[in-house]
């Protein structure tokens, strides 16, 4: 037998209201126009096609990772869309290596941490709804900052943006907060970007418009 699909816990209240919206719907059709089989089923199957699609974007896949210091793995599911050396101004206020990975409504939006460490600081900051495709999301929109530092001293900071669809950033992190390589951060609801900022001498390991997985591809590797 396959593994069964779980669902994000982000996503129980959404998934349960949208069956009851759905559910009220086809009731409705069939009793305001009885004797149109054809619409009903048409209305049905696009409930059927909606609810699947819901319950496919909170899909949460088990993704083991044996950690080590020196990898940097992907935080999140999606394309590589920044790959670049930038000025980093909210915590380093210094060049950084910044590789954004962006999320489409179909990737999986559950967040991992990129490295073992202690949370050292974490920021929350409500902003605007700019395409997270654009490089001016990264520092207008709605994010949430958080910097990890590993046992060998390497500090990273991950930074969730939400996009223009997005509606809500969750984060799990807590300063002070000790975690692990793969564990996750927080959820981001229907459409975002996450970026992550290394040391300008972080050796590289992906390419622009590369196809990511969280927990699975190795972004890069600390020399």
């Amino acid at each position: 037998m396959g593994k069964k699909i779980k669902i994000h816990r982000e996503g129980y209240k959404i998934i349960l209201a949208a069956l009851a919206v759905l559910v009220t719907v086809n009731v409705a059709v069939r009793l305001i126009w009885p004797g149109l089989p054809l619409v009903h089923n048409l209305i049905l199957g696009t409930s059927v096609l909606l609810m699947a699609f819901v319950m496919f974007f909170f899909r949460t896949p088990a993704r083991h990772v044996e950690p080590d210091p020196l990898l940097i793995y992907a935080p999140a599911d999606g394309k590589i869309v920044v790959l670049e050396e930038t000025y980093e101004k909210e915590y380093f206020r210094d060049n950084r290596l910044q590789i954004s990975i962006f999320m489409s409504p179909f990737n999986m939006h559950s967040n991992r941490y990129p490295i073992s460490g202690t949370v050292v600081y974490t920021n929350y900051q409500p902003g605007k709804k700019f395409h997270a495709r654009s490089p001016k999301s990264s520092v207008l929109n709605e994010r949430s900052s958080i910097v990890v530092t590993s046992e060998n001293g390497t500090e990273i900071l991950v930074r969730q943006v939400a996009g223009a669809l997005a509606r809500r950033i969750v984060t799990y992190s807590k300063k002070g907060q000790q975690v692990r390589q793969g564990d996750e951060i927080g959820f981001i609801k229907f459409g975002s970007r996450v970026d992550i900022f290394l040391p300008p001498e972080t050796e590289p390991k992906v390419q622009m418009f590369k196809q990511v997985r969280a927990s699975r591809t190795i972004l890069a590797r600390i020399v």
